[in-house]
């Protein structure tokens, strides 16, 4: 090797995946990785607890349970269990639909008696999301979902994660509109504070997310003290919640905390089976955050082995959600890989101080209170700043991919177009000329079907992902090389990874990598 060759490459990343940052400053960037996953985790209950006509008082403990339960599982992903990539665990908005369809089968066969509807409703979802977690658990620790990286190349999972980041680009704006002075003023403060002032700032670089959710949180704040924010408005900060919520509350870690689910219930296996969709999809969603993570942390590429590692603590993950009974499951969150890369930071160390952090704000009720009145308009200008990057981290992955290889560009293009297009047919949400896949005359076989159907051809990233794996191996016209699956392997091998870890273990506490 040349000295040229075996000098230092510049990084990006500050902290990589091993390296140690002091303590007190791995805790202040775990919050700050957690805060960025406030808006989507908090808008989870608000839906389905809505959905259920939950009393307030229940929404409230719902929302602090599912970040409980968000906290322990990123523990179990650190674990040997998992795949140790620093990835946060959460609720998933691929559960919602088949979680839609129980609410609807409890409400009309009206299964009600000594427990009101909600609380019956509340026992099936976490009843069967614990069997089917069964589905994710034996696919990830079997090894099987491990193989499917052999047909995946560079040209499906770029525009995969890609995907994955424009997924939410229907609320991005909208939640911004809410309030267009508030979140502008949060995310041009975003854009100067990590790609203008980090420059010369450590601070700024380190802490740009949390900074400028602080700076809109304040600008909301003084709108409303000053009453330029009506009360009605998004943006209004309603302390009021504060004042209203007890200091401690160690409800939110009791298991079964609304009865133990009727595993004798022929509802609740239906509702089972059809949420066999929501693990697909949130599984192969999950297969393109590893990537995404790995890339966006300068890390090898994820091995097979890794992979099913991550799904599997991800089944038990739900497994842990249902027994809490947060009414929704676990997955991997896009938005932290987003702040991975405004953050320069992708310490393992920040994601386990950020997940213990989270043990114990659900438990001081009103720290958690307080951080759930951030105002809608900043998350909005989150969504904007951290699913744009995730986009572009897609994006890179096409550079070891010849882009001169028309072949290589059609299945990239269609795979992008149908990702986009193809659930403006499929769903009522994006649109009201939308024809779900309705076979609910058919046979319970047939109808779970449909259900699973319906799901992927609602998720953008999946329909993205199953084209993309489809056309990439039968299409003739690439080499392996051309489509950037030589370099992909060299970089996918447990040689890679020791190679790392022991780059990595050799750093000293508290050391940054030269950027």
């Amino acid at each position: 090797m040349s000295e040229e060759n075996a000098q230092e490459k510049q990084h990006w990343i500050v902290y990589p995946l091993g390296s140690k940052p002091k303590w007190p400053l791995a805790v202040l960037l775990g919050i700050q990785q957690y805060l960025t996953m406030f808006g989507a985790t908090v808008l989870i209950p608000f839906i389905v607890g809505g959905a259920m006509k939950l009393p307030p008082e229940e929404l409230a403990l719902m929302i602090s349970t599912i970040f409980f339960t968000s906290g322990l599982c990123t523990l179990i992903q650190q674990s040997p269990l998992g795949n140790k990539l620093p990835v946060i665990q959460g609720g998933t908005f691929s559960f919602l639909g088949p979680t839609f369809a129980i609410i609807g089968m409890v409400a009309a066969q009206k299964l009600t008696g000594p427990e009101p509807m909600w609380q019956i409703q509340i026992q099936h979802v976490a009843g069967a999301i614990m069997i089917a977690s069964v589905f994710e658990i034996v696919l990830g620790y079997t090894g099987i979902m491990g193989h499917v990286r052999k047909i995946i190349s560079p040209i499906v999972i770029g525009p995969t994660i890609a995907m994955i980041g424009l997924a939410l680009y229907g609320i991005g704006a909208p939640w911004m509109a809410s309030n267009w002075i508030i979140s502008l003023i949060t995310l041009v403060a975003l854009i100067l504070y990590s790609q203008v002032l980090s420059q010369n700032s450590r601070v700024f670089m380190l802490f740009p997310v949390l900074l400028a959710i602080l700076t809109g949180w304040l600008a909301a704040l003084i709108g409303t003290t000053t009453g330029m924010i009506s009360p009605d408005s998004p943006a209004y900060l309603k302390t009021d919640l504060i004042a209203a919520t007890p200091w401690l509350s160690f409800k939110p870690m009791m298991p079964f905390k609304w009865g133990v689910p009727d595993f004798g219930s022929a509802t609740l296996w239906a509702g089972a089976f059809g949420m066999l969709a929501g693990y697909l999809a949130s599984m192969i969603e999950s297969i393109g955050d590893y990537y995404a993570c790995a890339r966006i942390s300068e890390a090898p590429v994820p091995t097979g082995r890794m992979i099913s590692r991550g799904l599997g603590a991800e089944g038990l993950g739900c497994l842990v959600a249902g027994i809490l009974q947060t009414a929704n499951g676990t997955t991997t969150y896009s938005e932290n890989i987003g702040s991975i890369g405004l953050t320069r930071v992708a310490s393992r160390r920040v994601v386990r101080c950020g997940a213990a952090v989270m043990l114990f704000i659900p438990i001081v009720a009103k720290f958690g209170a307080a951080l759930a009145t951030i105002p809608k308009p900043v998350v909005g200008a989150m969504f904007v700043g951290l699913f744009g990057m995730i986009a572009s981290v897609g994006l890179s992955n096409l550079q070891i991919v010849n882009l001169n290889n028309s072949r290589n560009l059609f299945i990239i293009g269609i795979s992008f177009f149908a990702g986009l297009s193809v659930p403006y047919h499929f769903s009522p949400m994006l649109s009201a000329n939308a024809v779900p896949i309705d076979w609910s005359g058919a046979g319970a076989f047939i109808r779970v079907l449909g259900e699973i159907l319906q799901a992927i051809l609602t998720t953008g990233m999946a329909v993205t992902a199953l084209l993309g794996i489809l056309l990439d191996n039968i299409l003739p016209g690439a080499t392996r090389a051309e489509r950037g699956l030589e370099v992909w392997e060299k970089e996918a091998s447990e040689e890679a990874w020791e190679e790392a870890e022991a780059q990595w273990a050799a750093m000293k506490e508290g050391e940054a990598r030269p950027v």
